[in-house]
């Protein structure tokens, strides 16, 4: 067994703690941190995740009126679409490239793309040009959140993990609080220090970037070993072919058609893409993007087949519950936002116990299973939504897929994270994020194509059972709702066609529900109500997969060593390795000649008692002394500790 592996085996004999640290006095172990330098980098870690996490929930709830500004609202989707791009993109970019040249660097750049993205959407001018700024700025939201799990995998072990994440929980909580209240106030103002109200959306990130770029660039300074390595340029490449075609027409697929030819287009050159990327990521080998060795792990390649899965799950099912807010129970976006808070508070509940209960016991297989159950749980009573549902009870709802989610989140990167070495913690963490975001693009794009493909119907069905009704009758004939400018394209519908007449004009606009008659708007309540069901459903399907998979997910012992501590470890037990086999080829080199003998000449008695006596010489002197007992001192010991002449023993 070579040295390396010997003190690998040692570490997980001994619980994490290497094996070349098993002797000598006490005290803190190479590549430990105290909770003093901890929290100092965490605090830099925070600044960043708060960066992104606030940006995406000031900027959804602000992007219908931005596009109203901008004259663009049939654009509006591909400002969402570009920046979805490039972050889904870059993601395993910045793992790979992190794990070679360092965290810190590629962090600050992260940061910086993303102010100076931020500060160029402030000033577009057009939905062409925020579309291209935003893709810029995705550029950096790539490595905002995986560059930031990854460092907590360098830093703190997998076990200790939960003393921290609640740092990084609340910094979730406390985006999602103020970015709907926040995106709703600059939305709505006209003007502020003498600039249009949304475009704070934007600028808002500049300083609270800047104050982030100061505080990693003081707190962020860990050890890095650089490797040699290769770029996979190739493997980038085809990346790029691969997910742009694809992501395209999941974002704009229900305007296009599934089917069409330009749908059929992007399946045709994403499928290349894919294709070309996994030939060359075999290619690369460990120099590969991905590198493909991880899938024949258990834990790794499970664990992303779940982060895919649950990922197209959770923001499915998730996307479609703001919109029942929104358009049934008449809230705005703001009061949407605020509404989902129970959502958040489950998810961070989730995280805390899951962390500590981990902490403690060192087990963590059992709460993705208790997760996945909730998560089908939350998402079948999300099923059950109706136009008068209690509010109480919706939140009662969002708190229990919350509470799954917090269960599954953090336990599945802690595995992936134990389960890989050292060198690849960069590039299996933003393998989780990127599955994860990939599976919450497809669920999107067909949850919500679901969700408007049977809306119409579902309207029109909900009049027919309405016309039936004394309330609907009497409110037809009213001369209040007659006379209300408002009420008149559905009138108008009625009367020209019938009661399955309406529902067929465009609903991209739901905003007139609000402005109609109470009789004349619940059908179309009822409709988006039902179809919104059916959404909860499809998702509730796909979770329930989720929960067949969690079962083969394996335990493995979590490490008690943090990432960079094992790496210290490795390179320490490589260099002893190293010193040896120099030392090794040291001893079989010609010795010099020695008071006139030729080299390879030396006391035949001594030569003799170093074939005799393969233990001399252990203790590495220059064997040119004897020792009392008459054993000649060799480098090495052994036969082959002093070279002799052919054939003979005696000078």
């Amino acid at each position: 067994m070579s040295t390396a592996s010997a003190a690998h085996d040692g570490s997980r004999r001994n619980g994490g703690t290497p094996a070349n640290q098993t002797t000598g006095p006490a005290g803190p172990a190479p590549g430990a941190l105290s909770h003093r330098q901890i929290m100092l980098i965490l605090s830099g870690l925070m600044a960043g995740m708060f960066l992104a996490a606030l940006d995406l929930n000031i900027v959804s709830t602000a992007i219908r009126t931005i596009s109203d500004d901008l004259h663009g609202l049939s654009l509006q989707a591909w400002a969402t679409t570009a920046y979805l791009i490039t972050s889904t993109i870059t993601t395993p970019l910045y793992g790979k490239l992190s794990d070679i040249y360092g965290r810190r660097p590629f962090f600050l750049t992260a940061i910086s793309i993303f102010v100076v993205g931020s500060a160029l959407s402030g000033m577009a001018t057009s939905m062409y040009q925020l579309a291209a700024f935003r893709a810029f700025q995705g550029l950096g939201a790539g490595g905002l959140f995986s560059l930031a799990l990854a460092i907590i995998g360098d830093i703190v072990p997998p076990r200790e993990r939960a003393r921290y994440q609640g740092f990084f929980l609340a910094v979730f909580g406390t985006a999602s609080v103020l970015g709907p209240v926040i995106g709703g106030f600059l939305a709505g103002a006209d003007e502020l220090l003498g600039i249009t109200g949304w475009r704070w959306v934007f600028l808002i990130n500049v300083p609270i970037g800047i104050a982030a770029l100061v505080i990693v660039a003081r707190t962020l300074h860990l050890p890095h070993t650089r490797r040699d390595h290769r770029i996979d340029f190739v493997g980038a490449l085809a990346l790029v072919v691969a997910l742009v075609p694809l992501l395209i027409i999941a974002e704009q697929g229900r305007l296009w058609g599934w089917t069409s030819s330009r749908a059929w287009l992007c399946y045709t050159i994403g499928v290349l893409g894919i294709i070309w990327f996994l030939i060359t990521e075999f290619r690369f080998g460990d120099e590969a993007l991905l590198p493909m060795r991880l899938f024949r792990g258990r834990t790794f390649s499970i664990g992303s087949v779940l982060n895919f899965i649950i990922g197209m799950g959770m923001f499915g099912g998730i996307a479609a519950l703001p919109l029942y807010l929104q358009i049934v129970k008449g809230k705005t976006p703001t009061e949407a936002g605020l509404l989902l808070l129970p959502l958040t508070i489950g998810i961070m509940a989730g995280s805390i116990i899951a962390g500590q209960a981990i902490a403690r016991t060192g087990r963590y297989k059992v709460f993705p299973v208790l997760g996945a159950v909730l998560l089908l749980a939350g998402m079948l009573l999300m099923s059950r939504l109706q136009v008068d549902t209690p509010m109480i009870e919706i939140q009662m709802y969002a708190t229990v897929f919350g509470l799954g989610l917090g269960f599954n989140m953090q336990p599945l990167v802690v595995a992936i994270q134990n389960a890989v070495p050292p060198q690849d913690m960069g590039v299996a963490t933003s393998s989780a994020t990127f599955f994860r975001q990939m599976g919450g693009t497809l669920g999107t794009a067909v949850f919500l194509s679901v969700l408007f493909s049977t809306v119409v119907d579902r309207i029109r069905q909900a009049f027919i059972d309405a016309a039936a009704t004394p309330a609907f009758q009497q409110a037809v004939r009213d001369p209040a709702v007659l006379a209300d400018p408002a009420n008149r394209p559905v009138l108008q519908a009625l009367h020209g066609g019938g009661q399955a007449a309406v529902g067929g004009g465009s609903l991209s606009d739901s905003s007139f529900i609000g402005q109609l008659d109470p009789r004349l708007a619940r059908p179309f309540l009822e409709g988006f109500a039902s179809s919104i069901d059916t959404v909860f459903l499809c998702a509730a399907v796909v979770l329930a997969i989720a929960l067949a998979v969690v079962f083969f997910l394996p335990e493995e012992p979590l490490r008690q060593e943090s990432g960079l501590q094992a790496r210290m470890a490795e390179e320490a037990a490589e260099a002893a390795e190293n010193a040896a086999e120099a030392a090794a080829a040291a001893s079989f080199a010609p010795m010099p000649e020695l008071d006139g003998e030729p080299a390879g000449r030396v006391d035949g008695v001594a030569g003799l008692v170093g074939a005799h006596d393969g233990a001399a010489g252990l203790d590495g002197r220059d064997g040119t002394g004897g020792e009392p007992d008459g054993h000649s001192d060799g480098v090495t010991g052994g036969s082959a500790a002093v070279p002799t002449r052919p054939g003979g023993s005696h000078g």
